[in-house]
C-alpha cells in the first residue's frame, strides 16, 4: 500500500465519529424543534410563571361639584358594602330640592285650581242647558197660549157675530113696536120688552166687542211672548257655547299644568338625585386605597376620591398559546403565591381569554411587515380559587404567583 492510500485511510477513520455526532446532533435538533409545540401542548400539566393575582378594582369619582365635608375612612381601611366613604357639603343641594318641592307644590295647587274651575264650568254649562230647556219649555208654553188665544178670538167673534144678529134683530123689532104704539096697533108692555131687548143685546154687544179685543190682545201678548222665548232660547244655546268652549279652555289649560307639573316632578328628582351624589358609599364589600381628597378640598366632577379594592381575589395566569389546546373551564388548578412560601392554593378555570393580551394593547400589533419576527403569545386564564383556603383572607391584588393548570386530555 502506498504512503497516499495510508494517508487517506487514516483521515477517513479520524473525521467518521465526528460526523456522525454532528449528523445525529442535526437530526434530534430538528425532531426537536419540529415537534416542541405538539409536545407541549400534549402535556397534562401545565405551568406558568406569568401569572398574578387579580381583584376588581373601582376607582370611585365624585358626579357632581362641591366642598368636602368628611371623609370617613382612613387609608386601607376595610368597608362594607354602603358605607360611607366621602361626604361634600350638601347645602346648596339640599336647597334646590326644597325650590324643586315647592315647584311641585305649586304646580299641584295650579292643578287643582284647574280642576276646581272645571267643575264651576260643569256647572255653567248645566245652567246653560237647563236655560235652554226652560226656554224651549217657555216657547211651547207661549205657542200652546197662541192656539189658546187664537181660539179665544174665534170663539169671542163668533159669540159678537151672534151678539149682532140679535142686535139687528132687537133693533127692528123695537123699531117695529115703536111704529106700532104710534098708531095704538100694540100694547106698551110689548114696546117695553122691545126696548129692553134691543138694549140688552146692545149691551151684549159691546160686551163682545170687548172681549175680542181682549182676546186679541191675549193674542199678541202670547205672541210676544213666543218671541220672548225664542230670543232667550239663542242666547242661552249662545251662552251654552261659550261656556263650553271656555271648558276647552281649562281643559287646554290643565294639560299644560300636567305637563309643567311633570317637569316639576323631574326637576325634583334630579335635585334629589344630585343631593344623592353628595354621598360617595362602598358599593361592595372590600377595602380602601389611600385617599386622594381632605375635608375642604373642592372638587369638581370626575375627580377621583378614593378606590375600592373588592375582597373576591382570583389568579389572570397568561400562559403561552401552545399551553391551551387542551384547557378548558372547569379544570382543576394549583396555584403557589410568592407571598407564601409552601402554601399552595386550589383553584378552578373559569374561563380563556377570547383573545390573546397583545389584541387587548393600546397599540395593538400589525405584523403585515416586511421585517415580521414570529413571538409566541399569551392567553390570558382566569383561575378562581376555592373558598375557606389558608392565607386567602391575606392575598393582595398585584401579587406574583405560579399556576399550574390539569387538563383532563393532557397526551392524548
Amino acid at each position: 500500500m502506498s504512503n497516499l492510500n495510508k494517508w487517506v485511510l487514516s483521515n477517513a477513520r479520524r473525521w467518521t465519529v465526528p460526523g456522525l455526532v454532528l449528523v445525529m446532533a442535526a437530526a434530534i435538533l430538528l425532531l426537536i424543534a419540529g415537534n416542541w409545540n405538539s409536545w407541549a401542548s400534549e402535556n397534562s400539566e401545565q405551568k406558568t410563571d406569568d401569572a398574578y393575582l387579580r381583584a376588581d378594582l373601582t376607582p370611585l369619582s365624585t358626579k357632581v361639584a362641591g366642598l368636602v365635608a368628611r371623609v370617613a375612612v382612613s387609608d386601607y381601611q376595610t368597608v362594607r358594602a354602603g358605607d360611607l366613604l366621602v361626604q361634600l357639603r350638601d347645602d346648596d343641594f339640599r336647597a334646590q330640592v326644597q325650590q324643586a318641592e315647592a315647584g311641585v307644590a305649586a304646580g299641584q295647587d295650579a292643578l287643582i285650581n284647574n280642576q276646581r274651575q272645571k267643575e264651576l264650568q260643569n256647572a255653567r254649562i248645566d245652567q246653560a242647558a237647563a236655560g235652554i230647556q226652560a226656554a224651549e219649555a217657555d216657547i211651547t208654553a207661549a205657542q200652546a197660549g197662541i192656539d189658546a188665544a187664537h181660539s179665544a178670538v174665534a170663539n169671542a167673534r163668533s159669540a159678537l157675530d151672534a151678539t149682532k144678529a140679535d142686535v139687528e134683530r132687537t133693533a127692528s123689532e123695537r123699531r117695529r113696536q115703536e111704529g106700532l104704539i104710534a098708531v095704538e096697533s100694540t100694547t106698551p108692555q110689548k114696546l117695553e120688552q122691545a126696548v129692553a131687548d134691543a138694549e140688552r143685546f146692545k149691551s151684549q154687544l159691546a160686551s163682545g166687542n170687548a172681549e175680542v179685543a181682549s182676546a186679541a190682545a191675549q193674542l199678541a201678548s202670547r205672541e210676544a211672548d213666543l218671541i220672548k222665548a225664542r230670543a232667550q232660547l239663542a242666547n242661552t244655546q249662545a251662552e251654552l257655547e261659550a261656556q263650553k268652549r271656555q271648558r276647552s279652555v281649562l281643559d287646554s289649560q290643565g294639560m299644560l299644568l300636567g305637563a309643567d307639573l311633570d317637569a316639576k316632578k323631574a326637576a325634583l328628582a334630579v335635585a334629589s338625585t344630585n343631593l344623592g351624589y353628595t354621598r360617595i358609599f362602598a358599593p361592595e364589600s372590600g377595602r380602601v386605597s389611600d385617599r386622594k381628597v381632605l375635608p375642604g378640598q373642592l372638587v369638581s366632577p370626575g375627580t377621583q376620591v378614593i378606590s375600592l379594592v373588592e375582597d373576591d381575589v382570583w389568579v389572570e395566569a397568561n400562559y403561552r398559546e401552545t399551553q391551551v389546546r387542551h384547557m378548558r373551564p372547569g379544570n382543576a388548578a394549583t396555584v403557589r403565591v410568592d407571598a407564601f412560601p409552601g402554601v399552595v392554593l386550589r383553584g378552578k378555570v373559569e374561563y380563556l381569554s377570547p383573545a390573546s393580551g397583545s389584541q387587548f394593547s393600546l397599540l395593538p400589533p400589525d405584523n403585515a411587515t416586511g421585517n415580521f419576527t414570529k413571538i409566541v403569545q399569551r392567553v390570558p386564564v382566569k383561575i378562581v380559587l376555592d373558598r375557606d383556603q389558608p392565607v386567602t383572607g391575606r392575598l393582595r391584588d398585584g401579587l406574583s404567583v405560579i399556576a399550574m393548570v390539569r387538563t383532563n386530555n393532557g397526551g392524548q
